[in-house]
C-alpha cells in the first residue's frame, strides 16, 4: 500500500514482471524481485507467454514472489491454446504452490497456431476461462481492461459489455492497459461506474525510458500517445539518459494526478527494471 497524500486514504501498489526467454536467465528475474520486495508491493504479476509457452517459468517466478518474497503473486492465465486438461493441470500447480491470484486473458494466439486451430480453441474468450477457473476451485481472478477500448473491439461500447459480463462471473480486480492520458482514464472509470461494475479498479503505468520502447508498446495496446509525451521522446531521442529521466517523471507525474483523482490502485509495468520501479515508488508513496 502507499499512503495517498491527498486524500489519506491507502492506495494499492503493484507491479509486473515477466519471465526471461532463456531458461539460464531466470536468476536475473529473482534478484529483481529481491530488488523489489522490501517495496512491499500488494502483489506482483507475472505474464504467461502466446499459448502458454512460459507456463513453467511463471508457476516457478510466481512461487518465488509467494513463498519466498512473501508477496502476493498473480499468475497470468490465458485462454489461447488452453483444454480443460491443462487448465487443471496448471491450476492444481499453482495451488500446490499457495498462488491463489490469477489474471485471466485471452491471449494472443502463438505463430505455431494455425488459423483452424485458433478458431477451434476449447476456451474461445477470457470470460470461458473465468468460467473453468471458478468451477475448479476457490481462486481470486483479476482480468485485464482498456481504457480505449481493446484493439479488437469495434467499440468502446461492445468492449464494456464483455467486461460487465467477466466481473459478473466473479472478477474481483480489474488492471488497466497501459495509457498514457490519464483523461481517457477518468471517463473510462465513469463509464464502468454507471455500468455496476464494482470490481476494484488498478491503473496499469508504464514508464517509457527507452525511445524504442513507446512503439512496441502503443502497437500491442493501442493506447493514443499525447502530444508531451511524444515531444519528449523527440526531445531526448539521441539522449538516452535523458530519456529515461524523462520518460520516469512523465510517469510520476501521471501517478500523482491519478492519486489527486482518488484512484483506489497503481500497477506498475516494470519491464524488470527494479530501480525504475523504485524511483516510482519512491516519488509517489508518502
Amino acid at each position: 500500500m502507499i499512503h495517498n497524500r491527498y486524500t489519506g486514504e491507502e492506495v494499492c501498489f503493484s507491479c509486473e514482471v515477466f519471465p526471461p526467454k532463456r531458461d539460464d536467465d531466470i536468476y536475473e528475474i529473482f534478484q529483481t524481485l529481491d530488488a523489489i520486495e522490501d517495496l512491499k508491493p500488494d502483489y506482483i504479476s507475472v505474464t504467461y507467454g502466446a499459448g502458454g509457452s512460459n507456463s513453467k517459468k511463471t508457476a516457478k517466478i510466481s512461487s518465488y514472489i509467494q513463498n519466498v518474497c512473501d508477496v502476493e503473486a498473480l499468475a497470468h492465465m490465458t485462454a489461447v491454446g488452453m483444454t480443460k486438461d491443462t487448465l487443471k493441470e496448471r491450476l492444481e500447480e499453482l495451488q500446490k504452490k499457495a498462488v491463489r491470484r490469477i489474471l485471466a486473458l485471452r491471449g494472443d494466439r502463438p505463430r505455431t497456431m494455425t488459423e483452424e486451430e485458433f478458431e477451434q480453441r476449447e476456451f474461445r474468450y477470457a470470460s470461458d476461462l473465468i468460467r473453468g477457473i471458478k468451477d475448479f476451485g476457490d481462486f481470486r481472478i483479476a482480468a485485464a481492461c482498456y481504457p480505449e477500448k481493446h484493439p479488437e473491439s469495434p467499440d468502446l461500447e461492445a468492449d464494456l459489455k464483455y467486461l460487465k459480463e467477466k466481473c459478473d462471473l466473479g472478477v474481483e480486480e480489474l488492471i488497466t492497459q497501459m495509457f498514457f492520458d490519464n483523461e481517457k482514464f477518468y471517463r473510462f472509470r465513469e463509464r464502468i461506474d454507471e455500468m455496476g461494475i464494482k470490481a476494484e479498479l488498478h491503473a496499469g503505468i508504464m514508464p517509457i525510458t527507452k525511445v524504442n520502447q513507446l512503439g512496441t508498446s502503443v502497437s500491442l495496446s493501442g493506447s493514443s500517445v499525447p502530444t508531451e509525451l511524444s515531444n519528449l521522446i523527440a526531445k531526448y531521442s539521441e539522449d538516452p539518459a535523458g530519456m529515461r529521466q524523462a520518460g520516469i517523471e512523465y510517469a510520476i507525474r501521471q501517478v500523482d494526478d491519478l492519486l489527486r483523482h482518488g484512484i483506489t490502485g497503481i500497477h506498475i509495468y516494470t519491464m524488470n527494471k527494479a530501480d525504475v520501479t523504485r524511483e516510482i515508488y519512491n516519488a509517489v508513496a508518502h
